[in-house]
């Protein structure tokens, strides 16, 4: 299957791919998707000081091309927004963002539920590790 440039770019040269030390204060992790479907993706945010703006994110993906590049695009995108527009990023946006097909767009709502989980870990204060359905 023919990936996007965009794809080709963030699964070649991935960005901020890699972890934050889970202990620190203000860094929160989530993890989704499934190792039966094949695609998962572990995203960590560090919160800004001022408790309303991500700092910096990170993640690791296992999966196809299309996975791997909807991580790293919304792990580069995080970094000085706030929580409110993280919120606010739709797979329509990664999916816009990196020319994905249809039969791809999983990815991109993969790395939405991966967004959310990590905001929410954030607000909760705990990390969160959840399994979507396959």
């Amino acid at each position: 299957m023919a990936y996007s440039q965009q794809v080709n770019d963030h699964f070649e040269n991935p960005r901020n791919c890699g972890s934050f030390d889970a202990a620190e204060p203000g860094v929160a992790t989530a993890m989704v998707g499934s190792p039966r479907a094949g695609e998962v993706i572990r995203l960590q945010l560090r919160l800004h000081a001022d408790g309303v703006h991500i700092e910096e994110a990170r993640f690791k993906a296992y999966g196809a091309a299309p996975a791997i590049a909807a991580a790293s695009f919304v792990a580069q995108w995080l970094g000085g927004k706030s929580l409110e527009q993280a919120l606010a990023l739709g797979h329509a946006d990664v999916s816009q963002a990196l020319a994905l097909q249809p039969s791809q767009l999983h990815s991109a709502i993969l790395a939405q539920e991966a967004v959310r989980a990590a905001v929410a870990a954030l607000s909760g204060g705990a990390s969160r590790e959840e399994n979507s359905k396959p």
